[in-house]
Formats: structure tokens, C-alpha cells, sequence
């Protein structure tokens, strides 16, 4: 038994110099040092030894088991060391090579203009809120005191799905829904931006699809002035502490007393230009005080409870803030446009 353990350990080692990868290496590591290698079998016969040979013949045999598992100790950390060199040498980058250009996303000029005001009316003290853009006419129009027989309904060009249901033409219902919800509750203060349709014909200022901002405030005591103090401090917020306000009487049926406010031309910084038409002044929103009969469908008594609200465009004020000149080049995905604000 003793030679057959030594023809056994040299057999084991010339065939493990043989071996170059780990799925190898584990079939050798089963055939000579597992549960049912020859190895194992010379163990089990260790019982048919008389009691003097027996110990040395263990002791012997422990020692090619203890010197196979050091020699596959050994290879094993020498083929997994090979193994990682030839993958890192096969994943090696060239840095020689020219590097990949990759475009630099940016936030698109509605977005980062809808983004600043809410940011601006937040800081207010304003909440922001949401509504649907299919719509129904008593909240469109009825609950903005503009019945079905109302002549004002002329002044916009609707998409309708139905009598009753149709593509919002402004983000206006949301003053009666938030005064619903809010009711009997006060103070209201709400920003609602949002998307809004009309049937207009496509130019370089009119769009059949573009976005609006609501604002309102209903309280008690609510005033004029506090209207023109708000928007004086949005306009110093978004334009720059030199500009002003100035309002100029309007009519809106969900309004009353109504205007159109304008604020200093951000072009000629009131000097008077073309795109000022020599005013010095641009058009930015339509505002004024709401109508107590909106007030009073909504469940707030307007003889306790007055309030204003405002509606602006996104699109009008990023052409007045960035220097656009054509509404279209805000939908038409231009990347010479777009490219310009990932640098602002």
C-alpha cells in the first residue's frame, strides 16, 4: 500500500502540471482529493493493517493528502491570476482612441420659465395645483359666468369632444374647482399651470396647444392694489428689480373690475423699440378682481369674500425673457435652439 500511495502522489502531480483552467483543475481536485478519489479508497483500507504499520501508514498518508491540497492550492492561485490577466488584458481601453461625443440634455426653455414662476409665487406663500384638460363646459364656461348664450364664448375658438365635454381653452376652471375643494375655508392662494387648447391658427405668436398659469387669491378684504402688489413683485422677481407694472382696463367675463398688465419692455428697458412698437411697454397678462357671481356659484358670499386672479402664458414670457421671436421654434424640437439652454 505504501508504493501503490507513491505511484498515487506522482500520478496526481504530473497530471496536475498538465492542467491550465479552472474547469479542469476542479475535475483533478474531485479525482484525487474527493469523497470517492483512490485517495479516499487507500484510507478506507487502512482497517486490514496490522496495529504497527497501521499508524505510520496514516501518518504517511496524511502527508500526500496535506502536500496534494498545498500543490492544487498553489495551481489554483496560479490559473485564476492567468485567467484575470488575459481578461483585463482582453478589456484593455485605447486611450488612444478619440473619445465619444455625447449631447448634454438641458431643460427646455418652457419648462425652466414654468419652473422660476412657480418658484417666484411659492415663495409667496402660493400653493400649486392641478387640473384635467378635458374639461366640461359648466366649469369652462358656466362657472365662469359665461352661459351658453353668453356672446364673450365668440372670444374663444373651442375644441369639443362633446355638448358638455371639450379640450380646456384656459386654466380658468380651476378657480371654481379649488374654491369647491377650499370651500368654506380662507384664504385661497393657488398657482395652476397647465396646458390649454384653442382653435387658432398656428403663427409665429398664436398656437393651437400651449400652456397657461393661473393665479388666485380669495380672502376677505382683498383689493385692487393687492393684485398690483403681487404681480409688481413677480415681475421684480422674474425681470430684474427695475421693472414696474402698469394696468390698463379690460373686460373678462369671470373678472370685474378687469386689465391687461404690462410691465417696462425688457427690450429697450422702456425707451421705446420696435418690439415695444415705441411704448415702452409690453403686454404680459390679463388680470383683475373675480366676479362675485363667480364667487357666489362657488360657495363663498361676495358680499364678505373678495378675491383676484391672473392668467399668463409661459410661451409669451420665455420669447420676452430669452429673445424669441417665433412661438414655433418652442415645438419644433430644433436642437440649434434647445443646445443654446445647456449652457444657460
Amino acid at each position: 500500500m505504501k508504493q501503490e500511495l507513491a505511484t498515487l502522489h506522482a500520478k496526481a502531480l504530473q497530471e496536475l502540471d498538465d492542467v491550465q483552467d479552472t474547469k479542469r483543475l476542479g475535475e483533478w481536485r474531485v479525482a484525487y482529493l474527493g469523497k470517492k478519489s483512490e485517495l479516499t479508497t487507500l484510507s478506507k483500507q487502512m482497517g486490514q493493517l496490522d496495529a504497527q504499520t497501521r499508524p505510520l501508514f496514516g501518518q504517511l498518508l496524511n502527508e500526500r493528502r496535506q502536500a496534494l491540497e498545498g500543490a492544487f492550492t498553489s495551481k489554483r492561485e496560479s490559473i485564476e491570476a492567468a485567467e484575470q490577466n488575459a481578461r483585463l488584458a482582453a478589456e484593455t481601453i485605447d486611450i488612444t482612441l478619440p473619445g465619444r461625443h455625447r449631447d448634454v440634455g438641458a431643460v427646455h426653455p418652457i419648462s425652466r420659465v414654468i419652473r422660476d414662476i412657480e418658484d417666484i409665487f411659492l415663495g409667496m406663500g402660493f400653493m400649486i395645483a392641478d387640473g384635467p384638460e378635458v374639461e366640461t363646459d359648466r366649469y369652462n364656461f358656466e362657472m365662469l359666468n359665461l352661459p351658453k348664450d353668453h356672446p364673450a364664448r365668440d372670444m374663444q375658438d373651442t375644441f369639443y369632444i362633446t355638448e358638455e365635454l371639450l379640450m380646456r381653452t384656459h386654466t380658468s376652471p380651476m378657480q371654481v374647482r379649488t374654491m369647491e375643494q377650499m370651500h368654506p375655508h380662507a384664504p385661497i392662494k393657488v398657482i395652476v399651470p397647465g396646458r390649454v387648447y384653442r382653435r387658432d391658427e398656428d403663427d409665429a405668436t398664436h398656437s393651437h396647444a400651449f400652456t397657461q398659469i393661473e393665479g388666485l387669491v380669495v380672502d376677505k378684504g382683498i383689493r385692487m392694489s393687492d393684485l398690483k402688489g403681487v404681480l409688481e413683485a413677480f415681475a421684480k422677481a422674474l425681470f430684474g428689480e427695475h421693472q414696474r407694472v402698469r394696468l390698463r382696463p379690460s373686460y373678462f367675463p369671470f373678472t370685474e373690475p378687469s386689465a391687461e398688465v404690462d410691465l417696462v419692455c425688457v427690450h429697450c428697458q422702456g425707451h421705446g423699440c420696435r418690439v415695444c412698437k415705441d411704448t415702452g411697454w409690453i403686454e404680459i397678462l390679463g388680470a383683475g378682481m373675480v366676479h362675485p357671481r363667480v364667487l357666489d356659484m362657488a360657495g363663498y358670499d361676495s358680499s364678505i369674500y373678495s378675491g383676484f386672479a391672473f392668467g399668463m402664458g409661459p410661451e409669451r414670457i420665455a420669447m420676452l425673457k430669452y429673445g424669441i421671436t417665433d412661438i414655433r421654434q418652442l415645438y419644433q424640437n430644433d436642437l440649434r435652439l434647445l443646445r443654446q439652454f445647456a449652457k444657460v
